[in-house]
């Protein structure tokens, strides 16, 4: 059974790569009418795709270097309608499967072949800087920071 919203949406799955190496994390470079922007290197699920799969196959597209897929860290749920974009994001429901990767030796990450429609670079970013910067979803901010404590999967809820 799929589900959908009453325009037909369904929700879209889908997974991204946690890729922290020290105290540093690999994030994509974007930007839009509000200026610059971070995330997870990742994106949509494709059927008959894996999740792990996915990752693998988003980061080659986006960052341009194979990954070692770990554990699932964070799941997220994003409901355009409850957050600030619901104007343009109102029919979205998105459910994010967040992986810890390591980038497999040998590579060196760059922008991809395939980068989003507004990705416009890779870059390495502390995690004691991440407030300095834009960065989606915000609510892994302070998680990310807290490099004590890397294991297990937290489900953050529906967040932005």
């Amino acid at each position: 059974m799929i589900f959908a919203s009453e325009d037909g949406r369904g929700i879209r799955n889908s997974a991204k790569a946690v890729i922290i190496d020290g105290e540093r994390i690999l994030l994509t470079k974007n930007e839009d009418h509000l200026g610059i922007f971070y995330l997870l290197p990742g994106g949509g699920q494709r059927f008959g795709e894996t999740l792990p799969e996915a990752v693998r196959r988003e980061c080659r597209e986006e960052i341009r270097a194979d990954v070692e897929v770990g554990e699932v860290r964070f799941i997220r749920e994003y409901i355009g309608k409850n957050h600030e974009f619901a104007a343009t994001d109102n029919g979205v429901h998105q459910v994010e499967y967040m992986f810890a990767c390591k980038v497999a030796a040998g590579e060196i990450p760059g922008t991809g072949p395939e980068p989003d429609g507004m990705q416009i670079g890779v870059e390495w970013v502390d995690l004691e800087r991440l407030g300095e910067h834009r960065l989606y979803p915000d609510c892994l901010r302070k998680l990310l920071k807290n490099t004590s404590d890397r294991g297990g999967c937290l489900y953050l809820g529906d967040c932005n």
